[in-house]
């Protein structure tokens, strides 16, 4: 009688499902897979060893291109590590500057996420859907920082600089008529809390028109519902955390559990699933959308109304303004000193974590009182997430791997670092 073996094969690199690159050698029973081995480090960058060779100030970017889809959440962690260690406040307007570009970076990459999960599992709609919403957030992201991924606008201390009083606007050209220019600039006549405030009374509708193409679509359903079950005392044992985490019922969440910046000063709700299922995941990330929307529009009211500075004043850690650094020699001396050699932090060992979109995003700092970090540690959502691989796509069939890997949310700069 022959002998029955299993069979081996590789999803990816290349795979068009297999998001960054991630090769999985599937040990498959037909169509079964009967073991998962997720093997990473084809993308390592050596982001934490490159640290330990640059300014404290120059990582910041460095933390954009770790999760390319939530930039400022990293730069966040990774700011307030550094004013941990410093022991410096932040001012209280910048912190609702974060806030809300915390919320705007989630919203982005939910955004990504449903769209490419969906595209993936073969609704192909979806993601002409969210990218449309995208470009308005990336918009955003530009007019306050000059570029619309790696923004590097957190800094120890505060923000790079106050929001713009005005949008770029459409121009005429042989692609875009005047008349069609005219309606695109229509939100675009004041300033970015203008921008923003059109945009969180627009965006319900359209989560609303994501919802009407996926959640009751029974192709949708039956590749999500009952995929990939994850019991909440098994997503605590594994070290889940984010909507991995609260899609199996659990209600975890820094923002509320362990309120930073200000965000116990803000109103939202935490979205928690059920079954733990593929399908209770998505349901959560478009209930988080409605959420960071409702935080947005929190946070718009409040920096129309309360002008103020929006980094530090210390000059040890932020430089000073361009007129008090032509004017004054010490100012000149001060911002010399934080360009040539950067700040110095004192002594000691800090964590800082932040609700990050796909779980927590944390920071482990060593400082050894020079201008570099001894040591950078990070704490990549991802990571324990795609790790417990093998154990959840067992005894799911090849088709639902897909499934499974688009329900991570995995991006791979985080995960090789």
């Amino acid at each position: 009688m022959a002998e029955i073996r299993n069979y081996t094969i590789n999803f990816g690199p290349q795979h068009p499902a297999a998001h960054g690159v991630l090769r999985l050698v599937l040990e498959l029973d037909g169509e079964v897979v009967e073991r998962a081995d997720p093997h990473i480090g084809l993308l390592h960058r050596g982001t934490e060893k490159l640290a330990e060779t640059r300014t404290w100030i120059q990582s910041v970017p460095y933390m954009d291109r770790l999760d390319y889809v939530s930039m400022m959440c990293n730069e966040h962690a990774y700011c307030m590590a550094i004013e941990k260690l410093l022991g410096i406040e932040v001012p209280l307007r910048a912190q609702y500057i974060r806030v809300m570009f915390d919320e705007i970076t989630r919203i982005l990459n939910h955004l990504l996420n449903i769209g490419t999960h969906a595209l993936d599992i073969g609704a192909m709609t979806m993601v002409i859907y969210t990218f449309r919403e995208r470009e308005d957030l990336m918009d955003v992201y530009e007019a306050v920082s000059g570029a619309r991924m790696h923004a590097a606008y957190y800094r120890p201390g505060g923000v790079y600089r106050d929001l713009p009083d005005q949008m770029p606007q459409y121009v005429v050209s042989k692609y875009k008529d005047a008349a069609t220019v005219k309606q695109l600039n229509t939100a675009r006549e004041g300033s970015l809390l203008d921008f923003l405030d059109d945009f969180t009374q627009r965006f319900p509708t359209y989560v609303d028109e994501y919802e009407t193409l996926l959640t009751d679509n029974r192709i949708w359903k039956q590749r999500t519902v009952g995929i990939c079950v994850v019991p909440p005392e098994r997503a605590l044992a594994l070290g889940f955390t984010g909507p991995m985490l609260r899609g199996s019922g659990v209600e975890w969440d820094l923002r509320k559990k362990q309120p930073y910046e200000v965000y116990d000063q803000v109103d939202f709700d935490i979205p928690v699933g059920v079954n733990g299922d593929c399908y209770d995941r998505y349901l959560c990330r478009i209930e988080e959308m409605r959420q960071s929307n409702r935080i947005i529009r929190q946070c718009i009211d409040w920096l129309r109304k309360n002008p103020g500075p929006v980094i530090t004043s210390n000059y040890k850690v932020a430089p000073p303004s361009r007129s008090k650094m032509k004017e004054n020699m010490e100012e000149l001396i001060h911002h010399f000193k934080l360009f040539t050699e950067g700040m110095h932090v004192p002594e000691g060992e800090v964590y800082a974590g932040v609700e990050h979109p796909k779980g927590e995003f944390g920071v482990y700092a060593i400082s050894d009182g020079a201008n570099k970090p001894y040591r950078l540690k990070l704490r990549a959502p991802g990571f324990p997430h795609l790790a417990a691989m093998d154990e959840l796509s067992r005894g799911y069939m090849i088709a639902d791997v897909v499934a499974i890997i688009g329900t991570m949310d995995i991006v791979f700069g985080e995960i090789d670092r």
